[in-house]
């Protein structure tokens, strides 16, 4: 199969195009980068020159492919509401030409369910989840499957974990490293979901060969890691003491990501296991923290 991918070149999307050529299909890379169409090409994916903001681009890179896979977001926290329309937009202009096609289109999402719940497949999106901005881009993909398209949205959780990670948990190492603790708000009880990204990259995979027209999946191994057992890990990896900061305190240690620091989420991939034969296989959260290579010098999240 000919699959166009989107954020070819970030951290999940990397593992997804080896993921797909390893498994004999061919890729279009979306670069907007002459660095990122350079690494894309030693991959052996072909390059599609591009971005987000270039939609008929994108509608040409979807409509030359025999299915597309949606990886690619823009992280902007300054204007996070404007990333989330850019990305529905997106997801519009690629689906207006694979509509009649019965082609895979695998998008991806965040945990977008209420607040406080032990998430599942079956749970729709919430306006009142951790991610409302990226509510309208979910909700577009899954009515794209009443149109002729095999649409379908991969949940990512809060922490995709691996090598090259420059996500939430570099962040708290490097707020970690600075203050000379690591810190959990209160007693840590709260929680957060976690998988390795090359099992990630496997369910996409999984996905746009078989999955469903209209299924939400969860790209989950660790169902909720607690913070004090990733803060203990930090802390660990640093060798600096581990510490309770209250909720008031909480912002003046960790900045933006505060919120995030204090969320509890919890959610389960059975039904995705169940219906694509999908397992995680590489090492979840903690022991991928115990490996060491998220605390050499120099490594620092992109956020």
């Amino acid at each position: 199969m000919r699959v166009f991918v989107t954020g070819a070149s970030g951290f999940v999307g990397t593992a997804v195009v080896r993921e797909l050529i390893g498994a004999g299909h061919e890729v279009l890379g979306l670069a907007r980068s002459d660095s990122s169409a350079a690494a894309l090409r030693t991959t052996g994916a072909e390059v599609h020159r591009g971005d987000l903001d270039d939609l008929d681009s994108l509608r040409r890179g979807a409509e030359s492919a025999d299915g597309v896979i949606h990886t690619a977001f823009k992280h902007d926290f300054s204007d996070i509401a404007a990333s989330g329309v850019i990305d529905l937009h997106a997801i519009e202009a690629m689906g207006s030409v694979l509509e009649g096609t019965e082609k895979p289109f695998v998008t991806t999402s965040a945990f977008l369910v209420e607040p406080g719940i032990f998430a599942t497949e079956e749970d729709a999106a919430h306006p009142d989840s951790v991610a409302p901005f990226r509510v309208p881009s979910e909700q577009a993909t899954l009515a794209l499957a009443d149109h002729g398209v095999r649409a379908t949205v991969v949940r990512l959780p809060p922490s995709v974990h691996g090598p090259d990670d420059g996500g939430f948990i570099p962040k708290l190492i490097d707020i970690a490293r600075e203050k000379g603790a690591s810190a959990m708000i209160a007693e840590g009880t709260n929680h957060w979901p976690a998988v390795h990204r090359d099992d990630a990259a496997r369910l996409y995979r999984l996905a746009l060969e078989k999955a469903t027209a209209g299924t939400r999946l969860h790209a989950i191994d660790d169902e909720g890691v607690p913070l004090h057992a990733i803060a203990t890990a930090i802390g660990q990896g640093l060798d600096v003491p581990v510490v309770r900061v209250t909720a008031a305190e909480a912002p003046a240690h960790f900045g933006w990501i505060a919120h995030f620091a204090s969320l509890d989420l919890r959610a389960s991939s059975t039904l995705t296991q169940q219906r694509l034969g999908w397992k995680p296989e590489h090492p979840n959260l903690l022991a991928d923290l115990a490996e060491g290579h998220y605390f050499g010098e120099g490594r620092r999240s992109m956020l």
